[in-house]
């Protein structure tokens, strides 16, 4: 009896040795943003009813704000702020106009790759992801024309997102959601982000649902030359400046990509 107590837990060790090597390995895969489908953002806190814009205007469920160019065509569903030019925060409703369904109907503005070691547990993530700040569009020319200058996006095209890890992660049925921890480069500027992130099975590919806000201090280390201007941040009116982006990643290789939850 004695022997057989003894032999207990090394027989309990080899059985979970066993079960260890019986698992599935983990998924590695590489994924690419699709451009015809991916879009990018910014919008101000307070909005003041037209401050923020996308790379991808052609969405049905966007629309630029009150001082828009002429041209634009308005989705009647779609309604302004009922703050009107009102000095009224809003960290919460971001972006304004979010995109219900996806189509290729976005300007290729956005590229990149993310490498995931283990989709099973979402680890191991890293990538880079880049936005072409000259195709962010607010709706108001002259806006948009002082906009791409302050982000010099003739000399430096690109606004550069270097994904380090994914941490907190948790899943909930093919929903992953979590904090993306890396750095963004615009021009010389570079900050650290840690922006919330929430993945999900989509027909298109896997949707990723990025944003996070920085104090408006930031917009102005990011854009040195808008203090030459008369504007929101001079009379600090402007309390928050928030990014984001709405992307549709599919494997690199071409395959159907995988459910976010890693098939649950």
């Amino acid at each position: 009896m004695m022997s057989c107590a003894r032999s207990l837990p090394s027989l309990t060790v080899l059985a979970l040795v066993l079960e260890a090597a019986a698992a599935p390995p983990s998924a590695q895969t590489k994924f690419k943003v699709d451009g015809k489908t991916s879009l990018a953002f910014w919008q101000m806190s307070p909005n003041f009813d037209h401050l923020w814009a996308t790379t991808c205007p052609g969405d049905p469920d966007w629309r630029p704000g009150d001082s828009r160019s002429a041209g634009w065509t308005i989705n009647p569903r779609l309604k302004l702020p009922s703050t009107s030019f009102a000095d009224t925060e809003d960290t919460v409703h971001v972006p304004l106009f979010p995109r219900h369904v996806v189509a290729p109907v976005c300007v290729e503005a956005v590229r990149g790759e993310i490498d995931v070691a283990d989709t099973v547990h979402w680890q191991g993530v890293h990538g880079l992801v880049a936005v072409q700040s000259g195709a962010l569009i607010s709706g108001s020319e002259m806006n948009d024309i002082l906009m791409h200058r302050l982000m010099g996006s003739t000399q430096s095209p690109e606004i550069i997102f270097t994904l380090d890890s994914l941490i907190d992660v948790k899943t909930n049925g093919d929903t992953v959601s979590g904090r993306a921890i890396g750095t963004m480069k615009i021009m010389t500027y570079v900050a650290p982000v840690n922006a919330v992130v929430e993945a999900f099975h989509d027909s298109a590919g896997m949707r990723v649902l990025t944003k996070w806000v920085v104090g408006i201090s930031e917009l102005d280390k990011m854009t040195p030359s808008l203090k030459y201007y008369a504007m929101g941040i001079q009379a600090n009116l402007w309390k928050h400046f928030m990014m984001g982006a709405d992307l549709v990643l599919v494997a690199s290789d071409g395959s159907a990509p995988a459910s976010a939850g890693g098939g649950r």
